[in-house]
């Protein structure tokens, strides 16, 4: 797949770029992008949930009442679960949401969000994304040039530039990654990718590894 290279005014620079077809142009897999979005969402889980269970309540361990004849659940102490205030039965302690996900699977659930986001015609190429100084203005224009500022953007480069995360900043609408940071959800989450000539042959560099 070949796409037309553009300036930061929008406008054809009479280059093209190609894409790998083995990133850019397979089969997506559906099951390898539910299973990677779902440990990248799993990681964003902090675990620390948590209920007192009855050794940890504060009372009394005297028996209450009597152990038959009253007519609901054998009483026990104050901390009782049966008894309001009492300690939780089975609740939620800390815990890691964590798993384990193959790489190779991984691989191919990012391959799958590019191919998918290319064959939707949902990537553009500009020929390289950089300004003098961090200001919001400058990347609000280049997403009007675009014809992108109405749309949830993700700009991928090659490496990390200071500038231009400081310009999408204040912009709910943009963020801005590295090749090597691309994951399948930050890919699905944007409506459009926007990419340099660099950081197409970091990603194909990056996912031939």
């Amino acid at each position: 797949m070949e796409l037309a290279i553009l300036n930061l005014k929008g406008e054809d620079t009479g280059r093209k770029v190609q894409l790998n077809d083995t990133i850019f142009g397979i089969e997506p897999n559906e099951h390898a992008i539910y299973l990677d979005v779902k440990q990248f969402m799993a990681n964003q889980r902090q675990g620390t949930h948590k209920a007192k269970q009855r050794s940890e309540i504060a009372g009394s361990t005297r028996k209450l009442g009597r152990q038959k004849g009253g007519g609901g659940a054998r009483p026990g102490d104050i901390k009782s679960p049966v008894r309001v205030g009492g300690g939780r039965i089975f609740g939620p302690v800390p815990r890691s949401y964590d798993f384990k996900l193959n790489r190779k699977v991984k691989q191919l659930a990012r391959r799958s969000a590019l191919s998918q986001r290319a064959a939707e015609g949902q990537i553009l190429v500009v020929e390289n994304i950089d300004f003098e100084a961090p200001k919001t203005k400058e990347m609000l224009n280049l997403l009007q040039n675009l014809k992108i500022n109405d749309k949830k953007s993700l700009i991928i480069l090659n490496s990390a530039k200071k500038v231009v995360y400081l310009s999408a900043h204040n912009l709910k609408q943009v963020d801005v990654t590295t090749a090597e940071e691309l994951n399948t959800y930050g890919i699905l989450h944007a409506n459009v990718l926007v990419l340099t000539p660099e950081s197409v042959a970091a990603i194909e560099k990056t996912f031939n590894a």
